[in-house]
């Protein structure tokens, strides 16, 4: 079996929980959602369809020459859950070779992680809010996926842009809330409404959703600002 795969690099995590990490990435190509504000565009396929085709032993490899003084493997995309059935290997050949497995998801496909869990330790899981990636609402996907990550260790992250509604963050609050009120839950403002008052917006939704969870945080993508990819 072969993945389809855009690129593997080492570089500095900037998202999230584990931001200022060292990580190898390996970043498979295709995703199931195409977010307005998408900054990884040509993982996505729609326009160019420019990847490589690669087993797993040949990718152990590639990550294996980056590996030195790395924390984990970040698998993303794209949507790397797409690829599950190559990752129900490479992930166990991760796991085998002592490198810790995160995967970084759109949380979107329940079944698919159920069938890679065993092996994967970190859960990035994005909560995907339709009035700011303008896509259709995947709530109960969600709720699903977070029933499964619940058991490893997972954080959620959810992009705030201009055009979010209040609603539907307190809504994905309320979710998270529902699994568990000590996950913790970031607010990811856009990149490109830095300027715009982005920041002001996220702290009135951080004092709303701290009602409701216990661990709420603001945090941009920080590799954009030190300009690593």
């Amino acid at each position: 079996m072969k993945a389809k795969l855009l690129e593997v690099f080492r570089s500095v995590q900037g998202e999230g929980k584990y931001v200022g990490i060292t990580q190898v990435f390996v970043r498979l190509f295709e995703c199931n959602m195409h977010c307005v504000w998408c900054d990884t565009p040509a993982s996505i396929g729609d326009s160019k369809r420019d990847h490589t085709e690669i087993n797993g032993e040949d990718l152990l490899k590639q990550v294996d020459s980056l590996w030195e003084g790395c924390h984990s493997v970040s698998i993303t995309g794209g949507e790397p859950l797409l690829q599950k059935d190559f990752l129900k290997s490479f992930c166990a050949a991760l796991k085998r070779s002592q490198k810790k497995v995160y995967i970084d998801t759109n949380g979107t496909l329940p079944q698919a992680l159920q069938e890679i869990f065993r092996d994967v330790d970190i859960i990035a899981m994005d909560i995907k809010l339709p009035s700011s990636t303008k896509q259709r609402a995947s709530w109960q996907e969600h709720k699903a996926f977070l029933d499964i990550a619940r058991c490893k260790e997972v954080f959620i992250k959810t992009v705030i842009s201009l055009d979010t509604q209040a609603d539907e963050v307190l809504k994905a609050a309320r979710l998270v809330a529902q699994v568990d009120p000590q996950i913790c839950f970031i607010l990811q403002p856009n990149s490109l409404d830095l300027k715009k008052g982005i920041i002001s917006l996220c702290q009135t939704y951080q004092k709303s959703c701290a009602k409701i969870l216990k661990d709420v945080r603001i945090l941009p993508q920080v590799h954009k600002f030190i300009k690593l990819r």
